[in-house]
């Protein structure tokens, strides 16, 4: 339309382009847009390289999510097969209307779930990794790996303390952060007001690269549910709450076995927990949609996961029978629920909820339950907690190995719950803003090996595992930016 006013000349065509897009406003959005691709999206492999490297470069990292996939699938469908129930199947029209009418109030239902077994929990997936092993590789040529006496035997690149401090120079002693109550230099409330105004600034700009440079200090509580949309780029068109709406009839349609595990899921730990059971209407709205959304299938093409597929009964093996289940491609585990509830504390409409809890999974959780080499993937989480313990706490981590306290055994369901459920919910999301903040999972490695460094004293005189875990079994009253600074910052290389 623009084009055929008489003011458009088409040899400054380009330039009024440009001034076009900068006071319609669509510059911001197509940078958001391009940054937030950037983000997500591995960069690109070498040109010669064959397809399956961009979701996982090591073939035997390939070959263990396989087989992990399997075994997942085989305690899927042997559930299936014991209790007779099929994976799907529409629900009949008054079963449809009674789950229309109380859909804000499925917590008050109260299903038989007594037969429903989660497909895993995180400690079988730790027994996955503790086995993992490059066959390529021979221990005995390189002490430095050979000297890893941790639980995870795979060698990969991971950082040490001068690198993580420069990675995280934001979270530095002398640098203002949120979360921080007694910082020397500047009073908390001089910063904090100082924050606020800036964080308001950001948001004015629209500008999802200042909003995640922002946060890196932390977000101010009131700011936070905007500043975080902002850099996940979600915006809640309309369109969204329509495509949300899509969702939700798909789940009023069709009854799936996973449902179960997510009704299950929720009863098991949200509905137990004194910040999350509030929410626990929200949590099975935002997992069944989730479970039903085929664009979340997009993430596999950079993840070292495959979505599992299902054939029509009677096609099986026949490819153009088979269809993703559930269609999301995700099967949901013990404590899965908890990815989203933290976020139900800033987000109360359903599908904005929504929209922020798919794309944190999409760029960072699904990270932490599939077997990759990536930085931020769970098996090198595991790694950089090993190696950072056995480095700088060596006392601590031999006499816990010794009286079969491995360290890993106790973070390993932290680090794969990003926290959640084990830390007080304004700690939590001083965590989850520095994720965002540094678009990396590591900093969950480094809070662990925090912990054990502030527990560090109580834990020299325990003699078995489970008085170590003891120790340990409260995180709710930790600070998290104190212990991450002290332990990064203050601690002797």
């Amino acid at each position: 339309v623009s084009l055929h006013k008489p003011e458009i000349k088409l040899e400054s065509l380009k330039e009024d382009i440009k001034d076009f897009l900068k006071t319609s406003g669509w510059e911001k959005k197509l940078q958001n847009a391009v940054y937030s691709e950037l983000n997500v999206f591995p960069s690109p492999c070498h040109p010669a390289a064959p397809p399956e490297h961009m979701k996982e470069p090591l073939a035997y990292m390939r070959k263990a999510q396989g087989n992990w996939e399997k075994r997942i699938l085989k305690s899927l469908n042997s559930m299936c097969t014991e209790l007779s129930i099929p994976l799907a199947q529409k629900r009949p029209v008054n079963e449809q209307k009674e789950l229309l009418n109380k859909w804000n109030e499925m917590g008050t239902d109260e299903p038989d779930l007594s037969l429903f077994r989660p497909v895993y929990a995180p400690k079988d997936f730790l027994e996955v990794l503790m086995n993992l092993r490059n066959p390529n590789y021979d221990n005995g040529e390189q002490p430095s790996f050979r000297t890893h006496l941790g639980l995870i035997q795979v060698p990969l690149k991971v950082k040490d303390i001068p690198e993580l401090k420069e990675d995280f120079s934001e979270l530095g002693l002398t640098t203002g952060q949120l979360g921080i109550d007694d910082s020397a230099q500047v009073p908390p409330e001089f910063f904090e007001n100082e924050h606020v105004r800036v964080g308001q600034k950001v948001l004015a700009e629209q500008d999802s690269a200042a909003a995640q440079q922002y946060v890196r200090q932390g977000c101010p509580t009131a700011l936070r549910a905007d500043l975080w949309a902002l850099i996940l780029n979600i915006s809640n068109q309309p369109e969204d709450i329509l495509y949300y709406e899509q969702l939700k009839s798909n789940v009023i349609q069709h009854d799936l076995l996973v449902d179960s595990l997510i009704y299950k899921d929720v009863k098991l730990t949200a509905s137990n927990d004194d910040y999350y059971f509030v929410f626990e209407d929200y949590l099975y709205q935002v997992l069944l949609c989730f479970s039903r959304d085929t664009s979340v299938l997009e993430h596999f093409t950079y993840s070292s996961a495959t979505p599992p597929k299902s054939y029509i009964r009677g096609k099986l093996g026949m490819e153009e029978y088979a269809v993703f289940y559930p269609p999301n491609g995700v099967i949901p585990f013990h404590g899965f629920s908890m990815y989203v509830a933290p976020l139900c504390f800033l987000y109360h409409e359903p599908p904005k909820l929504y929209q922020i809890f798919r794309e944190m999974y999409v760029r960072f959780f699904f990270r932490l339950h599939s077997i990759s080499s990536h930085p931020s993937g769970i098996v090198s989480l595991c790694l950089l907690f090993e190696t950072l313990l056995q480095t700088h706490l060596p006392q601590l981590f031999y006499h816990l190995r010794e009286i079969g306290a491995q360290p890993l055994r106790i973070s390993f369901k932290w680090m794969v719950r990003a926290f959640s459920g084990y830390l007080a919910t304004d700690q939590l999301l001083l965590l989850w803003d520095r994720i965002l903040g540094y678009n990396s999972l590591e900093i969950l490695a480094v809070l662990a090996a925090a912990v054990f460094a502030f527990r560090a004293v109580n834990l020299m005189e325990v003699t078995s595992l489970a008085a170590a875990e003891a120790v340990l079994a409260d995180l709710s009253t930790l600070k998290v930016m104190p212990l991450l600074q002290i332990f990064l910052f203050a601690t002797v290389t």
